[in-house]
């Protein structure tokens, strides 16, 4: 691994295999963090300073903006600067303290993005209470959990969702007393909410409760949780993630000496569109980032059809995205090249052919073609607004494709990342036009130590020429443990390693490449997590299958299966609906395959499974199966990568056909 040393250095040895413990890889750094870790700035301990010292320093620079909406039709961005934001921070404070919020208070926050989002945020992080998000896609099944497993006293939320909240009572009423609206409450809604024993506000009403009160802000230590992030629980409930200011403000200064080591530091003049969810940490982190350098946040209007549209009119200059988004840029691209006629894209194959080649070379997006970039390549650029100068991907791997063609094409950087709520966001990022970084997600970002831990019974080596292992994390960016659940806390967190789960290799160049999971676990594209055994077992109650293998990768958003129908019902099914062929040919039958596929969903509805936990296209296999095709175990436990390898190809096409369905649907 002699080129490595660009990027990371090693600080420890590694260590052979004892006491039981799987051998450890050698302890890596990013090359940035050469002479140390960066501290935050003096003075700098919690979130509450990151806006108290922005403000104080930029109080006249727009902070959050949303589209004015003028008949109907959204116009420009309206701003709000700092110390107008901070006005509100304040009353909204006062508000919490005069109606009885005590300190460390858990308050919700329920619903989509938005100035108000921050807002109340912002008041939690003032007055030192526990921000509790509530992402906007969850169910009232998940939210009553969350709010009665971390005892929410009361809950921010979107006028829209205030319905869904409802759905949570009575059970959640033993802990949530008050509920404050972002926007207004109707008449019917105060009734409601009186039956159940509840308080709610409009926003503007709310405001109005700490007129002419002043509370004093408590002193906030580093160590104090600043936000119990949920996440969603690939197996059973969801677990609170406890997050500190010290693993915030810390992870910040980290990404400001990255930016500035490859260049590309932060300034007032970025501009930063919200549209990832702020319940997820990778968001939240991004925007204390902006707030810590007084730049801009504008925010979309909800609806991803409109995302585009929102783009262009705010003009980012950071775009972070989840995979999904970015297939949708690119599927869209390639569309309007097929429609555009043979020229065209005879144009575009060459100008990105010319332009890929000298980036391979050696040279920057920049450099590469500068013709190519104002002839062809510039409505793309516009397309984002025009202004980007990096895309960050993170949640899960974008397609190495996708990742080329738009590093290309975009006119900016476009950079992946790694990293867990647990670890607090990204723990590792590729660096701006390091072409040999692609399809990895770059060295550990400047404050963590990284290390890779052998897995055994997976058959990876960390100690081998070509190191792989489950990634181990240590710094303090790391969580606090699991609220209320010290006993898996102590399942991740061992002698101050987080161990992740994912597996993964050191690539020469100390980027490291994501290649595995640890458990039977995945991750979709749009960055669910499924627990495959457990959907299996739900699966295998269906009578009209003997055995269901299902399968799901972080490149496609749904599930497909393999499975081995049971031949009597099959068979009974086919006389009934005059369906001809013996079993065999019963199972090519496309009628059959919708037969077998609408028991399967009929199930998962009936078991309320999630929506991407929903087969979408099955296979159904004659032969069960068996251990002499080397599918199964002696004692009967499936092998997941030999039938992957075996269904390959039967499952390419599944995702072919069904994919071009989608699309044809539009």
């Amino acid at each position: 691994m002699a080129e490595q040393k660009k990027y990371i250095f090693q600080v420890e040895e590694g260590k052979e295999g004892t006491d039981g413990r799987p051998s450890v890889g050698p302890v890596y750094r990013s090359i940035f963090a050469k002479d140390g870790f960066p501290e935050p700035i003096q003075g700098m301990d919690s979130c509450w300073d990151v806006f108290r010292m922005a403000v104080e320093k930029y109080p006249n620079n727009p902070m959050l903006g949303r589209r004015e909406i003028v008949d109907g039709k959204p116009g420009k961005y309206v701003w709000q600067t700092y110390q107008e934001v901070y006005d509100i921070v304040i009353k909204l404070g006062n508000s919490l303290r005069a109606c009885g919020v005590k300190d460390e208070a858990k308050c919700g926050i329920y619903g989509a993005n938005s100035p108000e989002w921050i807002i109340s945020m912002e008041a939690c992080n003032a007055h030192g209470f526990y921000c509790v998000p509530l992402y906007d896609t969850l169910g009232a099944g998940a939210v009553e959990f969350i709010i009665c497993h971390s005892e929410v006293s009361i809950v921010f939320v979107e006028e829209k969702k205030i319905s869904e909240l409802f759905k949570t009572c009575p059970n959640s009423t033993e802990y949530m007393k008050t509920v404050v609206s972002f926007g207004g409450v109707s008449r019917e809604q105060k009734e409601e909410a009186e039956t159940f024993g509840l308080v709610i506000y409009a926003w503007e009403e709310f405001l109005k409760l700490g007129e002419g009160k002043e509370y004093d802000l408590p002193i906030k230590k580093k160590s104090d949780i600043c936000t119990i992030m949920y996440t969603s629980g690939t197996t059973g409930d969801p677990k609170g993630v406890m997050i500190s200011n010290e693993s915030i403000v810390t992870l910040i200064a980290g990404v400001i000496r990255l930016l500035k080591s490859a260049n590309e530091a932060l300034s007032v003049k970025d501009v930063y569109l919200s549209y990832l969810p702020l319940a997820h940490i990778f968001d939240r982190v991004i925007e204390e980032c902006f707030i810590q350098h007084g730049a801009a946040i504008g925010f979309w209007r909800g609806d991803v059809k409109l995302l585009i549209e929102d783009l262009g009119e705010l003009k980012p200059t950071i775009f972070c995205a989840v995979p999904r988004v970015l297939d949708r840029v690119y599927s869209g691209l390639q569309k309007k090249l097929a429609d555009g006629g043979f020229l065209k894209k005879l144009l575009f194959d060459s100008a990105f052919s010319y332009k890929f080649g000298h980036m391979k070379k050696g040279q920057s997006h920049v450099e590469a073609s500068p013709i190519c970039d104002k002839l062809v390549f510039s409505k793309v650029k516009q397309g984002l607004g025009g202004n980007v100068r990096i895309i960050l991907s993170g949640a899960a791997p974008l397609a190495s494709h996708v990742e080329s063609f738009l590093r290309v094409v975009a006119c900016c950087h476009v950079l992946q990342g790694y990293g867990l709520t647990e670890s607090c966001a990204g723990s590792f990022v590729s660096l701006p036009d390091r072409l040999d970084m692609l399809g990895t997600v770059g060295p550990p970002v400047p404050n963590v130590d990284v290390r890779l831990e052998s897995v055994p019974e997976m058959e990876y080596d960390a100690l081998a020429d070509k190191p792989r292992g489950e990634i181990c994390i240590r710094g303090k960016t790391l969580f606090s443990g699991y609220y209320k659940r010290e006993d898996l806390t102590k399942e991740v967190l061992i002698d101050g390693w987080l161990h992740t789960g994912d597996v993964g290799e050191w690539q020469p160049n100390g980027s490291m490449k994501i290649i595995d999971r640890k458990k039977n676990i995945f991750k979709l594209s749009q960055g669910e997590y499924v627990a495959v055994e457990n959907i299996e077992n739900i699966y295998g109650e269906v009578q009209a299958v003997d055995s269901v293998w299902v399968y799901g990768n972080s490149f496609e958003s749904f599930l497909v299966a393999i499975a081995n129908p049971n031949q009597h019902i099959l068979e009974h099914w086919a006389a009934d609906n005059n369906v001809s062929g013996d079993y065999n040919a019963l199972c090519q039958n496309e009628k059959a395959k919708e037969f077998v596929l609408g028991e399967l969903v009929k199930m998962a509805k009936e078991k309320k499974m999630k929506g991407f936990e929903i087969i979408k296209a099955i296979h159904l296999d004659p032969v069960p199966f068996d251990m002499e095709r080397d599918l199964l175990t002696p004692t009967y436990k499936k092998k997941r990568p030999q039938l992957l390898k075996y269904y390959q190809t039967v499952i390419d096409e599944m995702y072919k056909t069904t994919n071009a369905k989608f699309a044809a649907r539009g």
